[in-house]
Parts: C-alpha cells; sequence; structure tokens
C-alpha cells in the first residue's frame, strides 16, 4: 500500500494485500439474513438485511446497486449469468462485524410492482427509495451508525440520499465525476463518426427537455421514448458537485481495468472533496472482480458467479469502516 500526496490517495496492489488478507482473515461466519420491505406510494420494496452473527447492535451499510434493472445481489437482466458481486459484500462485510441492505431497485425482480410503466421512472424516485431504507434502517435499534455505498450509478444516488439524510459516511464505488449525458458521449468515444453524432443529436434534444421519436434501431436499448424521461432527469445531475457538498467521511474506490468508468473520474472526485480517501484498486474491473483490460475477459467475468471480488477491495471498505465509525 502506498500514500500518495495530500488527499490520502492508496493504491493496492492485488498480489501483496491479498496475500497479508488471507494470512490474516478471520474465520468464515455465514451472516444472518432476512427479507425486509419498504413500503413506497407506488408499491414496495424488497431486500436483503445481512446481520454478523457476532453481538448487536452494529453499523449497517446501505449498499445501492448500479444503472439498469440491477438486482439486489448486483445482477442484471440485460446480462446472462450473474456476477453476485454486490451480494459479495454483503458477505465480507457481515464476517468483519458490519450490517448490510441490499435492496431490488423498483421495478426489478421483487420489487418489480413499484415501477410498472417504465415513462413513469425518474432519477428522483431512486433517491427517494435510498432515503427511505435510510429511514427505515434509522428505526431498527439493532442498528447504530449508517454508512452509504453506491456502486456506479448507485455512486450518485447515494450521494444525494446521503446529504438528505446525514448519513455517517459514504463510499462510492466505480461512480463518475462529469454527468451521465458526458459519461454516455465518451464510453461511445470508440465507435464509428456517425455512431457518435446520432447519439450527441438525442443528447442534446433531451437536454432540452424534447423527446425524441425517430430512434433507430441501433441506439433503442439506449434511448428508447419510454426511457428518455428519465434520462433527462438523471442528466441534471452533477456527481463532481454533490460529493462536493458531503461533510461526512468520504470513500472512493476505483479499479484500474474498469471498462465503463476510468480512473480520472475517481481522481476527479477526490479533487473537489480533499477531505476524501481515494483507493485505487489494481485490476478491478466494473463489477469489482479482478481482470485486465483484455475485452473478451473483462466482459466474461460479468457472468461468473464464482468470480471471487478483486483481492484488496474489501479490505479498504472494512478499513475504512473501521476507521471512522
Amino acid at each position: 500500500m502506498k500514500v500518495l500526496c495530500s488527499h490520502q490517495v492508496y493504491r493496492v496492489g492485488c498480489l501483496i494485500l491479498g496475500f497479508f488478507s488471507a494470512i490474516s482473515a478471520p474465520p468464515e461466519h455465514h451472516p444472518i439474513t432476512e427479507e425486509v420491505e419498504l413500503k413506497t406510494a407506488s408499491g414496495s420494496l424488497y431486500g436483503t438485511l445481512s446481520m454478523p452473527q457476532e453481538a448487536q447492535p452494529c453499523p449497517v451499510v446501505l449498499i445501492i446497486a448500479g444503472s439498469g434493472p440491477t438486482d439486489r445481489n448486483g445482477n442484471s437482466d440485460l446480462l446472462p449469468g450473474k456476477n453476485n458481486a454486490l451480494k459479495m459484500i454483503a458477505d465480507s462485510l457481515a464476517q468483519a462485524g458490519f450490517a448490510s441492505l441490499r435492496y431490488d431497485k423498483r421495478g426489478v425482480r421483487a420489487s418489480r410492482a413499484a415501477a410498472s410503466q417504465e415513462e413513469h421512472l425518474r432519477f428522483e424516485h431512486y433517491v427517494e427509495d435510498a432515503v427511505a431504507w435510510i429511514h427505515q434502517l434509522k428505526k431498527d435499534k439493532r442498528l447504530t451508525k449508517i454508512v452509504v455505498l453506491g456502486h456506479s450509478e448507485g455512486s450518485l444516488i447515494g450521494m444525494l440520499a446521503a446529504r438528505k439524510t446525514r448519513t455517517d459516511a459514504f463510499i462510492s464505488v466505480a461512480g463518475a465525476a462529469q454527468p451521465a449525458d458526458s459519461l454516455i458521449l465518451e464510453q461511445l468515444s470508440t465507435q464509428p463518426d456517425f455512431v457518435r453524432e446520432e447519439a450527441n443529436k438525442i443528447i442534446k434534444e433531451l437536454k432540452k427537455g424534447h423527446t425524441v421519436q425517430a430512434v433507430g434501431s441501433g441506439f433503442y436499448a439506449l434511448f428508447r421514448p419510454s426511457v428518455q424521461p428519465y434520462l433527462m432527469s438523471w442528466f441534471q445531475y452533477h456527481p463532481a458537485r454533490e460529493i462536493a457538498r458531503l461533510k461526512q467521511p468520504v470513500l472512493i474506490v476505483q479499479g484500474t481495468t474498469d471498462l465503463q468508468v476510468q480512473v480520472k473520474e475517481a481522481k476527479r472526485l477526490v479533487t473537489v472533496n480533499p477531505k476524501a480517501e481515494l483507493v485505487l484498486i489494481e485490476g478491478m474491473n466494473h463489477i469489482l472482480k479482478g481482470s485486465s483490460t483484455d475485452t473478451q475477459e473483462n466482459i466474461a467475468s460479468y457472468s461468473t458467479p464464482d468470480l471471487p471480488l478483486a483481492q484488496g477491495f474489501m479490505p479498504a471498505i472494512i478499513r475504512f469502516l473501521q476507521h471512522y465509525l
């Protein structure tokens, strides 16, 4: 582990930290889990509360999933197979003595009924859901301090919810610093000119508040008319501005082989919040697994549920929690 500059930036080497983590790891204890329900005006949301077997009460981490139809375990309907990354986070937290709550987003799996029509969904609904979960956790006498951990799009959702509810700490994992519209265009930067030009044209209209009905088949998955109201609500938020407003302890974690969110995004986040701590995990991709930057190998990990979390990832999170809680 190497300390860099005044922003408390750490670069974690997989082999070295993984070795020390292995020899000092406590015996494995499976968490005590229970299904929990959150009632909302549009329907109930469901999640899993994981409790450590050790004495209670204990701190709890609210885990917020990334974009798209992603469930409580980190698995998406848009991808074959499973990665179970968020479930692995919950299990590791329980072994370290921390509770966690992870949940199916509205419209997904057990929470499907809470968002029956896509065209009615807005980014703010996800923030409201996170805020409501936090309020419910505060009522549970088995739990003490509350930390929000947001992955990918869940990072921005978590920033907003953490500020609104004044949680005890916030963890951003693979979160962007730039607004979603800019990030989408950056992710399309390697595509042919006509693809980038068409996407830019659609995004410009959405940012003006205008929907686009004529969407080509190649762009339909991303810009279909029914999802455009959601995109417009999402585009107005700037993660770098939001994280700068947080007063509680902040940890920013980013993998070096993430093909969706680059390291520069994490560095930008820590720049605007100088008190934040940045940890770069060598060889960790977007779904928090070990991988090279080879596209086929990287994407294959998205559907490999038995592949463990990248070495160094959970030790960095647990160290942060133990220090501030």
